[in-house]
């Protein structure tokens, strides 16, 4: 028996912040007084699946995330959701993993040709 991408267990960590991405693309859409079906029109989805997107349905894909974002001219923050800069975890973890000590290499010793 198939299952459809929208019935897949997910952790409540995960329903909860997609739940609030909706919910924050559809107020930011809403500040831009940018009606429903013309941002569907404009990131070329229905208006349908925008609304499963503003009530943050795991069934919608990553794409679709993006164009909408993009409609709404916000899809340049979406490039650093994983940037290091934004990761102190991957980043204590890669300072703990630092040499202590750094060699300088030895060039390799001439030999004299006859």
């Amino acid at each position: 028996m198939r299952t459809s991408r929208s019935s897949v267990v997910m952790p409540f960590p995960v329903r909860h912040a997609l739940r609030q991405l909706g919910r924050d693309i559809r107020d930011a859409r809403r500040r831009r007084r940018i009606p429903a079906a013309i941002a569907a029109q404009r990131a070329s989805i229905s208006r349908t699946t925008l609304v499963k997107l503003e009530k943050g349905d795991p069934g919608v894909a990553i794409g679709i995330y993006a164009t909408v974002l993009f409609v709404l001219g916000m899809a340049d923050r979406l490039g650093d959701l994983a940037a290091p800069k934004n990761d102190p975890v991957g980043l204590q973890l890669e300072e703990e993993n630092l040499p202590q000590r750094i060699r300088v290499a030895r060039s390799p010793k001439r030999t004299k040709d006859k």
